[in-house]
C-alpha cells in the first residue's frame, strides 16, 4: 500500500470544465504537495479519459461521457471507485467540494456505516438562491444539504452568508470561513484613460441580473452617448438579454463576448474603467475580486457574500437588487465623481491584496487538512 497520504476530493465538475469553485481546487491543490490529490468526477464527455495527472492532481472520471447519466450515475460509480482506490492508497480526508451529484458520495458511504473514520470535510461555495436550494428539483437539492451537512466533520465556506445558511440546515459542528481567492499577479492596474466601458463577467442566468445591468445602462447611455456595456459570459439568457438590448436602443453599445477563457480575463478587465454585477444571489462573487485585482471599482448588491468584502462607499457601491434607476444612478455617479472613483480603486484593490490573495488562502486550507487528516 502507498504510504503516503491523500486527499480524495469529490467535485461533479472538473478539469476541462471550469467554474470558480474548480478554479479554487485548482489553486489550492497546485500549491500544497503534502498531504497528496486524487479527484474524482464525473467523466461527462466520451473523448476525455478515464484516469490522468492534470497538474498537482491524480483525476479519475466516471460515467460514459452522457453529462445527464453521468451525473446521476456518479453517486454509485464514485463509491466504487472509493472502494477500489482505497485498497491500495491511504485516503486520510474526503473532501467535497459543493453540494452536487458525486460530492454526496462520502456522505451515502457514511450513510451505510462505512469509512466511518474517515474524516469528511465539506467546502460550500454555492451561489444560488436561498429558495432554489430550499426547493429546487423538488426537494432534492435541501436533501443532499441535509445529508452532507449531517456527516460533515467539518465545513468550510467561501462567506460568512454560507455559514449561517449551513446552520439554518442544522449543522452544529466547527464551520470555517475561507474564501476563494485572486491570483493578483495575473491582474496588472492599468492608468484608466476615460473609456466609459462597463463590464460583467456573468453566466448569463437570472441569478446574475443582467438584464437589469442592460435596463440600467440604458438609463445611463441616455446621457453618456460613449458609454459602452461589455458582457462577458454566455449562458441560457443570452438570446434574451440580445433581444432586450435592441428593444431598450443600446444593441450597438452592448458587445457580447461570450465565454472567455479565464486566463484571458485580465485583458478585458484592463480594457475596462467599471465592473457590475446586480447579482440576486451570490456565495461569494470571485469575478469582483478580480475587478478589484485589475483596479476596477465595483457596484454590486448587498446579497450573499458580497457583504463580506463590498463597503458602501469604501470598496465599492451597492445598487438596490432588481432596480434599474438606483443602479443606473450609482454608474452616473462614479462616471462623474473622479475623486469617489479613486478612492474605492484604492480601497478596492487593497482589500483584495490583504484578504483575498490564495497563497494566504491556502495556509488556512492546508491547515484544515493537516488538522482533520491527524
Amino acid at each position: 500500500m502507498d504510504q503516503k497520504q491523500y486527499v480524495l476530493i469529490f467535485s461533479t465538475a472538473y478539469h476541462p470544465f471550469i467554474g470558480g469553485a474548480e478554479l479554487a481546487i485548482k489553486e489550492i491543490t497546485d500549491r500544497i504537495y503534502d498531504p497528496y490529490f486524487i479527484l474524482i468526477t464525473a467523466r461527462m464527455r466520451r473523448d476525455l479519459p478515464f484516469r490522468e495527472r492534470v497538474d498537482n492532481v491524480d483525476v479519475y472520471r466516471v460515467g460514459i461521457g452522457i453529462p445527464f447519466l453521468d451525473k446521476i450515475l456518479s453517486p454509485v460509480l464514485a463509491a466504487c471507485l472509493v472502494f477500489m482506490i482505497t485498497r491500495h492508497t491511504r485516503v486520510c480526508l474526503f473532501w467535497s467540494v459543493m453540494v452536487s451529484y458525486i460530492t454526496i458520495t462520502p456522505a451515502l458511504l457514511k450513510m451505510f456505516g462505512l469509512y466511518r473514520t474517515t474524516p469528511f470535510l465539506l467546502t460550500l461555495q454555492e451561489g444560488d438562491s436561498e429558495k432554489h436550494i430550499f426547493e429546487g428539483r423538488f426537494g432534492f437539492i435541501a436533501y443532499g444539504w441535509r445529508t452532507c451537512l449531517k456527516y460533515a466533520n467539518h465545513v468550510q465556506v467561501i462567506s460568512t452568508y454560507l455559514g449561517k445558511l449551513a446552520r439554518d440546515f442544522g449543522y452544529k459542528g466547527h464551520i470555517s470561513v475561507v474564501p476563494n481567492g485572486v491570483d493578483a499577479q495575473k491582474f496588472q492596474i492599468e492608468e484608466k484613460k476615460e473609456k466609459k466601458i462597463i463590464i460583467t463577467i456573468s453566466r448569463l442566468v437570472e441569478k446574475n441580473g443582467v438584464d437589469t445591468l442592460i435596463k440600467a445602462f440604458a438609463e445611463v447611455h441616455k446621457k453618456i452617448p460613449d458609454a459602452k456595456l461589455h458582457i462577458v459570459g454566455d449562458g441560457k439568457l443570452r438570446t434574451e438579454l440580445e433581444t432586450l438590448s435592441e428593444k431598450t436602443g443600446v444593441r450597438q453599445a452592448v458587445t457580447f463576448l461570450g465565454s472567455v477563457p479565464n486566463e484571458n480575463l485580465p485583458q478585458y478587465l484592463a480594457g475596462a474603467d467599471l465592473f457590475v454585477r446586480p447579482s440576486r444571489s451570490e456565495g461569494l462573487g470571485t469575478a469582483f475580486l478580480e475587478a478589484m485585482a485589475a483596479g476596477l471599482p465595483i457596484i454590486g448588491t448587498p446579497v450573499g457574500g458580497i457583504v463580506d468584502f463590498l463597503k458602501d462607499g469604501e470598496t465599492g457601491l451597492f445598487a438596490k437588487v432588481d432596480d434599474a434607476d438606483d443602479l443606473a444612478s450609482k454608474i452616473q455617479k462614479l462616471f462623474t465623481d473622479k475623486v469617489l472613483y479613486k478612492k474605492l480603486q484604492e480601497n478596492g484593490h487593497r482589500l483584495m491584496e490583504e484578504q483575498y490573495q490564495w497563497d494566504g488562502i491556502v495556509v488556512c486550507m492546508k491547515t484544515i487538512f493537516q488538522n482533520l487528516c491527524a
